[in-house]
């Protein structure tokens, strides 16, 4: 129904992959890996001043945070004020979403740039709650469940004509929606609307909205913008919408409590089902957990409200398993609202990363922070000066106490953007610096494996940290650690197991890593064989 469920798919494929499927890839390290910037020696400052003035016309406010750590004033102050002028652009053009990225960075900075800003960080603060959504806008006077239907819409996607056996079909994409203000913004999922802004979509597409209360009209419509990862759009139609729902929360949503979906199942407009919540922490997406709910859902479901008796969204239905009744989900309804600002700003949103990877730490059974295991050379983190082992316990002012409270906080900040990170350095150190916020790349393992050396790459990716044990053989390693729960445990590798890389390759689309190692396995009496694994190059776990 979506590309999470095709994920899926290649998890099982992964599962039943045979040796005899691997081609002969040769395994070596990549040519450049980055290392750490000696700031105090002069050649390294030279060379980084270089690079610094060579990203400010691409990325101003990287080029400043690159500056301040160099802690040199006059690249600084050049920095400084090319994103006083970018900041200007955005503030010309009213894009409060980039004005807020710009002036959230140079007030982290305590730059003196700060006071020449046109527009301050409260005041964009506050005009990005000014957005469809969020501003408290809602229609009033429903006192049954059945009247909110009216707010929701069927979503056509006209694809043309399409020919199978020599006849013609027509092609169409049919999804639901719901209005969430008066002037005809509608929330639906990305996948409903993805052949309108996919570039790898051939064809022309149109979109188009039905009403409620008039499914015979098709309503031209528009994309504004759009977030793959999380599966959701933001549209827009040019109507006077007869009934907008109100944002409600799922924070309180526990397993048992009742829910309806409203939407147009197989083109049946009007349909509304009931349910109740099957589970809340389904960890689908690779930015955080979902719902599962029992209530009915088919194709044409995807993008409809799931909401309470009192007609308050709490979900947004996006994935149905038909061979399986009742196996359904749904996103919380707290990811809209933290999106909806810059879904409104337009275009195809882009999340933040730091470079890291790892997982939830534990003390005496509480959660303590979040365990950083691998740091990508290069990246936000690792200019930082963020190492392994470190633990992450606050990022912009928020406590992190898990994995799920970074991507919260994530969730809801522009990437390329600078924010204070606080991190924990063995039992007695604790450090706050600022940090840039880069992009996530669309496979953050495959860029992993590109850019570190396989016994380093094989942390994040299989979850084994290796040791090279001959300088003969660069394919021999021992296994240092093993993280629990990843691919290496599941597979029954151990600590202090000797392994021999034979071969390693990925599938098309770069986002499977199928490894095939040759070991002796402690766990099995060190009998020794080979053994093909494989991993999705993608996960909640990066960060």
């Amino acid at each position: 129904m979506n590309k999470t469920f095709c994920k899926f798919k290649k998890i099982i494929s992964v599962i039943s992959v045979t040796l005899a499927v691997l081609g002969c890839t040769s395994v070596q390290d990549p040519e450049n890996v980055f290392s750490d910037i000696d700031y105090t020696q002069e050649d390294a400052r030279r060379e980084e001043r270089k690079r610094i003035l060579d990203l400010l016309e691409k990325n101003p406010v990287q080029a400043l945070w690159r500056a301040s750590l160099l802690k040199d004033d006059e690249t600084t102050s050049e920095c400084e004020k090319a994103v006083l002028g970018e900041f200007n652009l955005t503030v010309e053009k009213s894009d409060n979403f980039n004005a807020y990225r710009i002036a959230k960075s140079l007030t982290t900075l305590s730059s003196p740039a700060v006071s020449s800003l046109s527009k301050k960080l409260p005041e964009l603060s506050a005009s990005l709650k000014n957005v469809p959504g969020l501003s408290g806008e809602k229609s009033s006077g429903a006192k049954k469940v059945s009247s909110y239907i009216n707010g929701t819409v069927t979503i056509w996607v006209d694809k043309g004509i399409k020919v199978q056996n020599g006849m013609g079909f027509a092609d169409r994409v049919i999804g639901s929606g719901f209005f969430i203000s008066k002037d005809g913004y509608i929330v639906t999922n990305h996948h409903v609307i993805s052949d309108l802004v996919d570039k790898k979509s051939e064809g022309f597409s149109r979109l188009f909205i039905k009403l409620a209360e008039d499914s015979d009209t098709r309503i031209p419509a528009k994309v504004i913008g759009y977030d793959p990862e999380i599966d959701l759009a933001l549209i827009k139609t040019e109507v006077d919408a007869p009934y907008v729902f109100s944002l409600g929360s799922s924070a309180d949503l526990d397993a048992g409590d009742k829910i309806y979906a409203i939407g147009s199942p197989v083109g049946l407009e009007r349909t509304l089902t009931s349910g109740i919540v099957s589970a809340t922490d389904r960890k689908l997406f690779t930015l955080g957990s979902v719902m599962q709910i029992d209530a009915a859902v088919n194709q044409g479901n995807s993008g409809g409200p799931c909401i309470d008796e009192n007609g308050n969204v709490q979900a947004i239905v996006f994935a149905g398993m038909l061979q399986y009744e009742g196996l359904n989900f749904a996103i919380p309804v707290e990811y809209l609202k933290s999106l909806l600002p810059s879904l409104y700003a337009g275009g195809k949103i882009s999340h933040p990363w730091i470079g890291c990877y790892g997982h939830t730490k534990k003390e005496l059974g509480k959660d303590a922070g979040l365990e950083v295991q691998y740091v990508f050379p290069g990246a936000s983190a690792s200019r930082a000066r963020i190492l392994p082992g470190d633990v992450i316990t606050q990022l912009d002012g928020e406590k992190i106490c898990t994995l799920e409270d970074m991507q919260n906080v994530l969730m809801r900040l522009p990437a390329k953007s600078i924010v204070k990170i606080g991190y924990k350095r063995g039992e007695e150190e604790v450090f706050e610096t600022e940090i840039y916020l880069g992009v996530r790349p669309e496979q953050p393992g495959y860029n992993i494996y590109r850019g570190d050396i396989i016994a380093k790459s094989f942390v994040p990716i299989f979850g084994m940290k290796l040791i090279p044990v001959s300088t003969s053989n660069s394919k021999k390693y021992s296994i240092e650690t093993i993280i629990k729960g990843s691919v290496a445990d599941e597979s029954g590798f151990s600590e202090n197991d000797p392994v021999e890389i034979r071969n390693i390759r990925l599938n098309e689309d770069n986002s499977i890593l199928y490894a095939e190692i040759y070991a002796k396995n402690r766990k099995k009496g060190y009998l020794d064989g080979v053994m093909g694994i494989a991993s999705q190059l993608d996960s909640p776990y990066y960060f």
